[in-house]
């Protein structure tokens, strides 16, 4: 049996942000609803307290190298169409 674990490491900038308070809810926004429509685990991993930068983590796993890279890239355009943030840079690995 195969077993593939992805994950995609997306660096964000949030440029209406005025305080950690404002970022925070952005993001919580975001990781909901991404955890929520994609069935992923993600998490805010980098960056922690700036308040206009962020670095979030997102994993998946599943049986198909082609399945979860699949899943990461509709993440990435769901969070690339979130207009309260710019995505700076992205990295996708499967192990």
């Amino acid at each position: 049996m195969s077993i593939f674990v992805s994950l995609l490491t997306t660096e964000l900038n949030i440029p209406e942000a005025a305080c950690l308070k404002d970022k925070r809810q952005v993001l919580r926004s975001l990781l909901t609803r991404m955890s929520n429509k994609f069935k992923v685990a993600v998490a805010e991993v980098d960056h922690l307290n700036s308040h206009q930068q962020a670095c979030i983590a997102t994993a998946t796993v599943s049986n198909t190298k082609a399945q979860v890279h699949r899943i990461l890239m509709a993440v990435s355009q769901f969070i690339q169409a979130e207009p309260r943030i710019t995505v700076q840079s992205e990295t996708v690995e499967i192990i």
